[in-house]
């Protein structure tokens, strides 16, 4: 029964739609809707359409993280000085195409040097400090300070930010 209600209720409903049933004025049909021009089509399709992404675009990680073996070994090292603890920041990926170690953080009024730590593995990462002036409470890090971190690129981990 419920597949034979649609297919009586349909004609039904299309019917009240006909020309007049709603203005009282059964001699009044809708104009015709005209042919879209060349331009008119021509203008949607160059907002509606891309190119297909160059192929640097679909690089790995692995390969947009141009950071070598010596810097990541150094940037993973404990502290070596006091730090101050600024706060904790919910962080996710920011431009992969910025190298290096570094994070964009509203917990920052100007550049510095400090420490990002992911509590849930405890690894750490020696990154710069970057003013986030954009608005918000959360960061943005670099690829290769997410990687040093084990942290999955999508993942929107809570992290520890030091000043060095």
């Amino acid at each position: 029964m419920s597949r034979v209600m649609p297919s009586l209720i349909l004609p039904a409903l299309l019917a009240a739609c006909a020309p007049g049933t709603l203005t009282g004025r059964p001699d009044v049909a809708p104009a015709p809707a005209a042919a879209p021009t060349p331009e008119a089509v021509a203008a949607a399709t160059a907002i509606t359409r891309a190119p297909a992404p160059r192929p640097a675009a679909r690089a790995t990680p692995a390969q947009l993280d141009t950071t070598t073996a010596e810097q990541r070994a150094a940037a993973a090292r404990p502290a070596e000085r006091a730090e101050t603890r600024l706060g904790t920041t919910i962080a996710s990926l920011g431009n992969p195409a910025e190298a290096g170690f570094w994070i964009r953080t509203p917990l920052v009024t100007e550049r510095a040097m400090g420490r990002i730590v992911n509590p849930a593995t405890g690894k750490s990462a020696q990154v710069e400090l970057i003013p986030l002036t954009s608005g918000g409470t959360g960061s943005q890090v670099s690829l290769s300070a997410m990687q040093l971190l084990g942290v999955a690129l999508t993942d929107l981990p809570r992290l520890e930010v030091y000043r060095s």
